[in-house]
């Protein structure tokens, strides 16, 4: 009998945990390089629906992703001005009805230690921290990695999952072009404890408005409540959503915003502000026995709320390719290439779709737009991914 492949994961973060722990449950051996010196995650919220969470609950996460998430009863689009409720979409019991799996939100933090700690519990993963690749070479048999701090590593697969600013995108196909949006976002979190009694609904609110949006919802069992503010404006030079930012303009870019959404700002300790960047759809993401996973190859706009969930898809798609042509690995990874890029693709591109949407709550075909975001929210819950033809 063959022996495993050993897979190089590049990435330690929700992408390429979420891999980590596919791959292993496959048997495979799994050597993954992070170049931060500890494992943790940056950002506040992210948000799992129910097609994400239907290849989590396949790892066995169900349990432990219940004990800090939060599971909201609908999706709502509220107007920035006057607070009505434009749409709503239903979630909670509604998701499991219909699509056999809960809506999450969860805080990063959280949701990167239930990856970590369930990879971390496996005897064929291995994690190395502070190790930046830097340089990559293949033959036919595999490949090697060098890293910044003096290290080699060898293996029969790599994958990149290691982010926007992905060394092996770079390695592979050379540096991206990314693109200033004309949006600035901003980000906080609140204790809810500071808010008045329900002063924040048990759903996915999306505010839309003129130039902006705004999007609020529960962390941490309700704990928290985690906040983005986006609004457009004509310059930004860093991709970064950690840089600090003053409360002060934050109140400033909303000021003519509802009363609700000022009473949140008011009361967040800190915020962050960051620049968003497009990027046009990869013609190609895999090279030999090298692949890329999540925003390393289709970094998306934050307006579906489908970044980390299309990671968490190529994820379990790249593992099944792989168990099913384990000696054919350029194969394998074309085969995934394949099955991911279209769907990706498209997200991105309603994602982009988007600022003109959220940014302009007053448009005469507003219904027309409404109906269009909730048949796009339909097609992407209702998919399956465990259901495909991996061998092709």
């Amino acid at each position: 009998m063959a022996a495993p492949l050993k897979v190089i994961v590049a990435g330690a973060g929700l992408g390429g945990l979420t891999l980590a722990n596919c791959l292993a449950r496959e048997g495979f051996k799994v050597c993954v390089l992070e170049q931060a010196s500890a494992l943790g995650e940056v950002g506040a919220g992210v948000q799992i629906s129910a097609n994400g969470a239907r290849v989590l609950h396949t790892l066995g996460l169900e349990d432990a992703l219940a004990k800090v998430a939060f599971t909201p009863e609908r999706g709502e689009v509220r107007h920035w001005q006057t607070g009505k409720v434009l749409a709503t979409r239903p979630l909670g019991n509604a998701s499991l009805e219909r699509f056999g799996f809960p809506y999450y939100h969860l805080h990063r933090a959280d949701f990167h230690a239930v990856l970590a700690d369930a990879a971390s519990a496996m005897p064929n993963v291995t994690i190395h921290l502070g190790q930046k690749i830097v340089d990559l070479s293949q033959t036919k048999c595999g490949v090697a990695v060098a890293t910044e701090a003096g290290a080699d590593f060898s293996g029969e697969v790599l994958i990149g999952s290691d982010g926007i600013h992905s060394a092996v995108r770079a390695a592979l196909f050379g540096p991206d072009k990314p693109r200033f949006t004309g949006c600035v976002a901003w980000r906080a979190t609140i204790p809810t404890d500071r808010l008045p009694e329900g002063h924040v609904r048990p759903a996915a609110s999306n505010w839309i408005g003129k130039g902006g949006h705004f999007v609020h919802y529960y962390l941490r069992g309700g704990a928290l409540v985690n906040c983005v503010g986006v609004m457009e404006q004509e310059e930004w030079a860093a991709e970064s959503w950690s840089s600090q930012g003053a409360q002060e303009d934050f109140l400033t870019d909303f000021q003519d915003w509802h009363a609700d959404l000022k009473l949140l700002i008011h009361n967040a300790d800190v915020c962050f502000r960051w620049g968003l960047f497009d990027r046009d759809p990869m013609l190609a993401w895999s090279q030999g026995r090298a692949t890329l996973l999540g925003d390393a190859c289709h970094a998306m706009l934050p307006f579906m709320a489908q970044g980390a969930v299309m990671a968490v898809e190529d994820a379990y798609t790249v593992t099944q390719c792989l168990a099913a042509q384990p000696d054919d690995v350029p194969a394998a990874l074309k085969r995934y290439e394949t099955l991911r890029r279209d769907r990706t693709a498209q997200v991105q591109q309603m994602s982009r779709d988007n600022i003109e949407f959220f940014h302009n709550a007053d448009i005469d075909n507003l219904e027309e737009r409404l109906n269009s975001h909730r048949d796009a929210h339909l097609w992407l819950y209702g998919h399956d991914v465990t259901s495909q033809d991996f061998l092709g």
